[in-house]
């Protein structure tokens, strides 16, 4: 007689206010004050700290501690907002160095104790338990500890049979929380959140369930999947009862291929398509360029090119080109790019534009990033 298979163990670990705290470990003088993190910041000299209300230029929000967030800064909000919401916070720069340093040792520290790792970001990461020995608790408490060890930072731990569960969970007892989600915790502690707390239902998801009167996952959980399928189409309202009813069956994933690379800027002050055209014409063809070496040394191509861009109203803009081959090179980049380009309305200032290339694959052994000139489209 063959014996049961375990009941999965998946733990999603998510480092707390990651970028803001690490700058408290450096600067301790600032705990408990509102701090935020973004471009435009400057290192203190002397206990002398730029705050917002003194801010001069542009820029958005990386993230901000919880003091801060509790005046209702966060991630990806203007800076000219931030301040008129909390003009005493203090702003310190991104220092992505620093963070990197602080990823690895908090990871290095989880693989110790659990070496089934999906690394998903700086600052987040999936674990199967399945197979350790110790209860889903006791292993919280261990790798909680571990991290502290490791980095003097906190985390929160969220332990679930499944990765879409757990992501949930460990946002549930933020700050430094363990949550453990077991038989009847999906309806006791899921159903009732709003259904875009779910990874996955993003903003225009989450307006249409409203439109359809769905506001939480639990009823979500209820409603007739014909009505779901009228809206969504078939594919997606299965899945929408699937991770409402806490189905997900997605492995761990401890080694996986980038499905896109890509290369952004966001720009000082706001850019005007057509006076600032050649310097628009010059980033375009640096971003080609080096997301074409990117490809190169990562040995792929791709059959996908896309822009982004963003404007002076923060609206995103994408689009997309498939080609019939994939392609690697500086030249033929730009130009899927610059095809893309022509199918959006270039009437507002411009405050980042970014380049993509995904359906990626193996390149052939010869290929080489070229140079081109380039212009804007």
């Amino acid at each position: 007689m063959s014996a049961e298979p375990s009941v999965r163990r998946i733990a999603h670990l998510d480092m707390d206010a990651f970028y803001a705290s690490v700058e408290l470990l450096r600067h301790p003088e600032l705990r408990g004050l509102p701090v935020v993190i973004g471009g435009g910041g400057s290192r203190p000299e002397d206990g002398e700290y730029l705050h917002l209300r003194d801010y001069v230029g542009r820029g958005v929000i990386t993230t901000a501690t919880y003091e801060a967030r509790a005046l209702g800064v966060h991630s990806a909000m203007g800076m000219m907002k931030a301040a008129r919401l909390a003009p005493d916070a203090v702003l310190l720069p991104v220092d992505f160095p620093a963070y990197r340093h602080y990823s690895r040792l908090f990871k290095a520290a989880v693989a110790s104790i659990a070496p089934c790792i999906e690394d998903r970001g700086i600052d987040e990461i999936y674990i199967d338990l399945t197979d350790l020995p110790q209860d889903s608790a006791e292993l919280a408490r261990a790798l909680k500890q571990a991290v502290r060890g490791a980095t003097g930072l906190s985390c929160s731990i969220g332990i679930s049979p499944n990765k879409l569960l757990s992501k949930i969970a460990s946002d549930l007892d933020k700050p430094d929380g363990i949550t453990l989600i077991g038989p009847g915790d999906l309806e006791r502690r899921i159903w009732p959140l709003p259904a875009s707390k779910v990874n996955g239902i993003g903003p225009k998801a989450t307006r249409k369930l409203q439109e359809l009167g769905i506001e939480t996952v639990g009823q979500l959980a209820q409603t007739a999947p014909a009505l779901l399928q009228r809206h969504f189409g078939l594919g997606t309202a299965q899945w929408l009862l699937d991770v409402a009813h806490g189905i997900d069956d997605r492995p761990v994933v401890t080694q996986s291929e980038p499905k896109s690379i890509s290369r952004e800027t966001t720009f000082e002050r706001d850019l005007h398509v057509r006076r600032d055209r050649p310097l628009l014409s010059q980033i375009f063809r640096d971003l080609c360029e080096r997301l074409a070496q990117d490809l190169a040394r990562k040995g792929v191509r791709g059959a996908t090119v896309g822009i982004k861009l963003r404007f002076d109203d923060f609206q995103v803009v994408t689009r997309d080109l498939t080609l019939d081959a994939a392609v690697g090179d500086a030249e033929a980049i730009h130009r899927a790019a610059g095809q893309c380009l022509k199918r959006v309305p270039l009437e507002r200032r411009l405050r980042l534009l970014g380049v993509r290339v995904s359906k990626l694959e193996p390149a052939v052994a010869d290929e080489r990033p070229q140079p081109v000139q380039l212009d804007l489209y």
